[in-house]
């Protein structure tokens, strides 16, 4: 079974006059003479060239589309257009037949709505071949830009008792027969009974564990699943999606942001560099579908024009508050076309806004700082004026927030005086003030959402196509 040689490699080689072994997908076979075979190393398919006046009619009749082969043959230079080379078929097996009446990828053009409904099958598209390599590149991009800077890879739980949000929205995790569980003497569910002895739910965050790992590692990363029980079926949103989580010590709020600019830069060229076909059949792609929009709507970028842009521009860095005066002066919201308008300070912004400012006013990336406290989480360190705190955002075209992050909070007083102002129990999180009992020590961190980042990289429109198998309300198939 190992003697085969991947299309992509035989493609690339320029090599010709070799007997060579193939196998993959059938993806169409015309006129009983040409087989185009794709194994998923490329988008682009392997000719395979049948001496049909001499291969067995029932052999024939079984190379439908989807079904799987084996063929073996003389690799020569092609004689017809679109391909440079062609195997001459001297042998062809088929491994897995493909009925072709019920087989549902038939070789036409399909709606990205009912690949979804067979997301089993989708990988087999070019557009979902071209996402899912592209998706691979990035992952082993971040692994490896944390891993030439000394970074620890850790692995925080995915099931926890913590909710690092604050936000509440989480799935209960417990062994309980749901229709009897165990009730205290007063009727509520004596969770103390439970498998783990408490309440327990998916994670939601890796960061607070994160930051137990840097306060001993210096530099730590974590790259997991985090679960959202957030009701919300839209284009942007997921109930499971994969998050990036560096947590440093002794680095400030513009150091912070130093490494998440380098680190989506890095990554982005990566994937240039790695996925260069893949890429540039995604921005075709997206142009025909822009075709279809209003002229306002449409890019002014294309694909490969928007990751250049990011590459080629320092990100922009502001304030909050330097926001807000930009926003509130802007057309949009002095016309009233902004959905949320921006009436002062202490408004959290919305992706409108935050589109306006990289799209429209600034035209590159921009990182805003120092938010509001009371729009932001607990953890995020205090600023002098009482009034903001050392956040940060990363906003890029099309996205809006594609990474958050802020200096943690290392003073036990001021972090204990916020938990207490928000209502969050302290004894919960003892483990989590001890490390600002026992050495404490500035620290920052970030959350990168990965499917945010592979949306942008591939160019798609909705969240759940860049995940191998979404999970959104009311959706758990495969």
């Amino acid at each position: 079974m190992s003697t085969r040689t991947k299309i992509k490699a035989l493609l690339e080689s320029g090599k010709t006059d070799i007997d060579v072994t193939v196998k993959g997908w059938v993806r169409t076979f015309r006129n009983n003479q040409f087989i185009a075979l794709n194994d998923g190393s490329t988008n682009n398919n392997l000719q395979i060239v049948v001496d049909f006046e001499n291969t067995d009619p029932a052999l024939l009749k079984r190379i439908t589309t989807g079904a799987a082969l084996s063929v073996s043959g003389r690799l020569v230079a092609s004689l017809g257009k679109g391909q440079s080379v062609d195997v001459k078929a001297t042998s062809i097996e088929i491994l897995g037949d493909s009925d072709p009446e019920k087989y549902p990828l038939q070789p036409k053009k399909h709606s990205l709505e009912f690949l979804r409904e067979i997301a089993h099958l989708r990988f087999r598209t070019n557009t979902f071949g071209a996402i899912f390599r592209v998706r691979n590149t990035l992952s082993f991009a971040i692994h490896t830009f944390f891993q030439e800077r000394g970074f620890v890879y850790l692995h925080t739980p995915v099931i926890t008792a913590s909710d690092a949000e604050g936000a509440g929205e989480t799935f209960h995790v417990t062994n309980f027969d749901l229709a009897n569980p165990p009730k205290t003497e007063t009727g509520e569910i004596d969770f103390k009974q439970d498998f783990f002895g408490r309440a327990t739910n998916l994670t939601v965050s890796g960061q607070l564990e994160g930051e137990l790992g840097a306060m001993a590692l210096s530099d730590i990363y974590t790259f997991g699943p985090t679960f959202r029980a957030e009701n919300s079926n839209t284009t942007r949103h997921l109930a499971e999606f994969w998050m990036i989580e560096p947590e440093m010590a002794f680095y400030d709020l513009k150091d912070n942001a130093d490494l998440a600019e380098e680190l989506l830069k890095y990554v982005i060229r990566y994937a240039l560099d790695k996925n260069k076909d893949d890429i540039e059949f995604l921005s075709q792609r997206l142009l025909e579908e822009e075709k279809q929009k209003p002229q306002q709507d449409r890019s002014e970028l294309n694909l490969l024009e928007k990751l250049q842009f990011c590459l080629n521009n320092d990100f922009e860095r502001l304030t909050y508050t330097e926001a807000i005066e930009i926003l509130k002066e802007s057309t949009p919201n002095k016309k009233k076309k902004f959905q949320y308008l921006i009436e002062g300070w202490g408004t959290d912004l919305q992706s409108e806004h935050e589109r306006y400012l990289v799209e429209k006013h600034f035209k590159k990336p921009v990182i805003l700082t120092d938010y509001p406290k009371e729009i932001k989480s607990f953890y995020m360190r205090q600023n002098d004026d009482g009034k903001t705190v050392a956040a940060m955002d990363i906003l890029f075209p099309g996205i809006g927030e594609i990474v958050g992050g802020s200096q943690r909070e290392e003073r036990l007083d001021k972090l204990e005086q916020r938990m207490d102002e928000i209502g969050i129990p302290k004894d919960e999180l003892w483990w989590y003030l001890d490390t600002r009992r026992y050495g404490g020590c500035p620290h920052a961190g970030f959350g990168l959402g990965f499917e945010r980042l592979v949306l942008f990289v591939t160019g798609m429109g909705n969240i759940r196509d860049v995940i191998p198998f979404p999970r959104f309300p009311k959706n758990a198939e495969f």
